[in-house]
């Protein structure tokens, strides 16, 4: 039975996962001072994946996986060359290949999670009683794909945001016209005149609920359910990686990659490229 950390089995990447993200990745670079060669690519990534999924610290990886200071210094490496965000965009690209992107209707929503070391576009989140906390603002497409993803405080406000969040989307997204326009889902905590503006110049149409219009909604319509659900059980699909339940990351850019890695295995699954998620001996 696999536990979170101090395993004998270890998750591990599908083969055709990795045939995808090794192209993606860096030459290696040479040590400076000679030394040990690099561990295997695909070694560390099962190790890298293994964090993300488990929620194990780095100083708890299995032996099997490689030492826990080799292995984050290879994910450091990656992050600085934006191999996740690629790895993303490639999974976004084999989905709408092979599926299509649903552009029509796409859906934002804040979550927040624990960040108890602090750290960068950390706040105080004020639901938790003042503790450091992170919140991430995520859009999907129709069917719940991450198509843009933005991080900052738990006490900053998700209209704050909004434009980052559409601005991060890492492939193209069309121009809406008359005939095929775009459609944007937001709730309450959105309907300010400052994230209508925003939303119009992106070219949307905002679908933003006013205050107490839902309440309403779902007293007098049965079975009443916001179209918005889809991102918001797309933030639960995210929080089967256990690492992004509690970011551990002080560099947000460390946290970022972690997210980008999950949108990408998340767009891979929804295009059927790769197989669900099985375990093997480490």
């Amino acid at each position: 039975m696999i536990q979170a950390c101090g395993v004998e089995e270890a998750w591990r990447i599908s083969d055709d996962l990795w045939e995808r993200i090794e192209p993606l990745l860096p030459a290696e670079r040479p040590h400076p001072k000679g030394g040990r060669p690099w561990q295997p690519a695909r070694q560390m990534l099962d190790a890298i994946f293994y964090v993300l999924r488990t929620g194990c610290q780095w100083k708890a990886l299995p032996r099997s996986l490689g030492a826990p200071s080799t292995v984050h210094e290879r994910f450091q490496h990656w992050v600085e060359a934006g191999v996740f965000r690629r790895l993303w965009a490639s999974g976004l690209l084999e989905y709408d290949e092979r599926v299509g992107i649903d552009w029509e209707w796409q859906a934002m929503d804040g979550a927040m999670t624990k960040a108890p070391l602090g750290g960068e576009s950390t706040g105080r989140n004020p639901t938790d009683r003042g503790k450091g906390g992170v919140k991430r603002s995520l859009l999907t497409e129709g069917r719940g794909v991450p198509v843009g993803l933005s991080v900052d405080g738990a006490n900053r406000h998700d209209m704050k945001l909004v434009d980052r969040t559409l601005a991060s989307i890492p492939v193209e997204r069309p121009t809406p016209t008359p005939e095929e326009p775009q459609h944007l889902s937001l709730d309450k905590g959105y309907d300010y005149a400052a994230v209508r503006e925003t939303v119009a110049a992106y070219g949307y149409t905002a679908h933003i609920r006013t205050r107490g219009e839902e309440a309403t909604a779902r007293r007098d319509i049965p079975g009443y359910r916001a179209r918005r659900w889809i991102v918001e059980r797309t933030h639960s699909w995210m929080n089967r990686f256990r690492r992004l339940l509690i970011r551990w990351e002080k560099k947000v850019d460390h946290y970022l990659a972690f997210l980008h890695f999950a949108c990408a295995w998340i767009a891979f699954r929804a295009a059927g490229t790769i197989a669900p998620l099985t375990r093997r001996a480490a």
